[in-house]
């Protein structure tokens, strides 16, 4: 008797940075309640939605500085991502929550603190997403300046060993909670780490039991060579940004190599795609949609499309296509992974304000149009190698979340490529990857 291997499914993330959307006027959206970041019932009902369509995690962002863009637009985090978490882990029972934290500003010991405590009372559905800070307005908030990527990224390794290490620090079985004999914990058990670097130190222990998943799962962001020295020794998920299959492929394969250099099975990390869908009826519906929302700021953003495709292009020209000559002229920025995808848009003859309401400007992919057009773009990536999965970006969350959850997921699901429900109860179990517990010795023989 054969057995045939089930077929890989796709793990499927949300981005939840405010109460509004990725797009910056999402506030002004009909319908959306402007006082939507100071209010966590908004995100309590965005997290229902994510768990109602089974999503294995939330993904929730940081910033430590007002942006410059804050007066007119939304601010790109919540409030505070750990409190956000801990009542939304209250209102939910089995979506992953991923929160970015800083090793730049933070002391191990108040990471580990914080986030193990969040694993627990979560019931194993927690993780970080571990990030360098290089923003100037940011360190001033810390009484610092930034310091150089080689000190950044030294400072990161010897935090997140020690934050693992100190997660370690309680021994899994050292609670034994004896009311006979009046023994609560098994001190022999819990043992102090004393970890000394040139960054930072701690002596531990850590006062808190494992949770169900044992610790927190680590995550990554970003590229390059600094970028995966973290993923291949740390992460079990990595949020990427790409714009093409080739360049997402290139990427998942970059960490794979990252993650078999220290010793892990490449297939312990799973690389995420980024997805800024446009969903309505028809291409046009989603069109008009996206208008609506960038009314404003559409025309202060020609000049910037100019420049991705080297055309002079004034904000007075929004409303008519390019012409034949500017279509001739036009060449894609070789610094700009969009333009290319700009370009084709434009030779379809639509309008220079319907080019930038296909999000042609967006830091990810904007599929648009009905949601098999969403669907038809995740299978394609997805089936081609580029992605173990995608973190979904809506653009108005009001709306968007509930289109994606009820219109994108059962497509997804009669292809087979969605689970009909969550694999299990923890985050572990919903991304598919093995337990830890304190440091992975595979890594650490080569340790900085």
């Amino acid at each position: 008797m054969t057995t045939t291997a089930p077929k890989r499914q796709m793990i499927l993330g949300m981005h939840l940075g405010t109460g509004y959307g990725s797009q910056a006027n999402a506030w002004r959206a009909p319908g959306v309640n402007p006082a939507a970041y100071a209010d966590i019932e908004a995100q309590v009902r965005y997290a229902r939605a994510a768990e109602r369509g089974t999503l294995d995690f939330l993904f929730l962002p940081d910033n430590l500085a007002i942006t410059p863009s804050m007066g007119g637009g939304i601010p790109q985090a919540t409030m505070d991502p750990v409190v956000t978490i801990a009542a939304l882990a209250r209102e939910t029972s089995r979506i992953g929550f991923v929160a970015t934290g800083t090793t730049t500003f933070n002391e191990p010991y108040n990471i580990a603190r914080q986030y193990k405590a969040l694993d627990v009372i979560t019931h194993g559905r927690f993780g970080w997403n571990a990030v360098t800070t290089a923003d100037p307005a940011a360190a001033a908030n810390f009484g610092q300046t930034i310091a150089e990527r080689p000190v950044r990224y030294g400072r990161a390794h010897e935090v997140i060993q020690t934050v693992q290490a100190l997660w370690g620090s309680w021994g899994e079985d050292a609670w034994t909670q004896d009311k006979a004999t009046g023994r609560f914990v098994d001190m022999d058990r819990v043992r102090p780490v004393n970890l000394r670097g040139e960054h930072v130190a701690s002596q531990g222990p850590l006062p808190i039991p494992p949770s169900e998943q044992g610790q927190p799962v680590i995550f990554s962001a970003g590229g390059g060579e600094y970028g995966l020295t973290i993923a291949g020794r740390y992460a079990s998920g990595v949020i990427g940004a790409a714009f093409t299959i080739e360049d997402a492929r290139a990427q998942r394969d970059a960490v794979r190599r990252a993650a078999r250099q220290y010793g892990r099975n490449p297939e312990e990390v799973k690389f995420f795609a980024g997805l800024m869908p446009l969903i309505g009826a028809t291409v046009k519906d989603a069109l008009a949609r996206r208008r609506q929302l960038d009314e404003v700021s559409a025309p202060q953003r020609v000049p910037y499309l100019g420049a991705m495709l080297g055309l002079a292009l004034e904000p007075e020209q929004i409303d008519r296509p390019l012409t034949a000559g500017e279509l001739a002229d036009a060449r894609p920025s070789g610094f700009d992974p969009r333009s290319q995808q700009a370009l084709s848009i434009a030779r379809e003859g639509w309008t220079i304000r319907d080019i930038l309401a296909h999000g042609v400007i967006d830091y990810h992919p904007t599929p648009v149009g009905p949601p098999s057009v969403v669907a038809d773009h995740m299978q394609e990536w997805f089936e081609a190698g580029a992605c173990d999965g995608f973190w979904i970006s809506p653009d108005v969350n009001q709306d968007g979340i509930d289109t994606f959850v009820d219109e994108v997921i059962p497509i997804l699901r009669e292809r087979g490529l969605f689970h009909d429900g969550y694999r299990g109860t923890t985050l572990r179990e919903h991304l598919g990857v093995p337990p830890q517990y304190g440091l992975d010795p595979r890594v650490m023989r080569d340790a900085q």
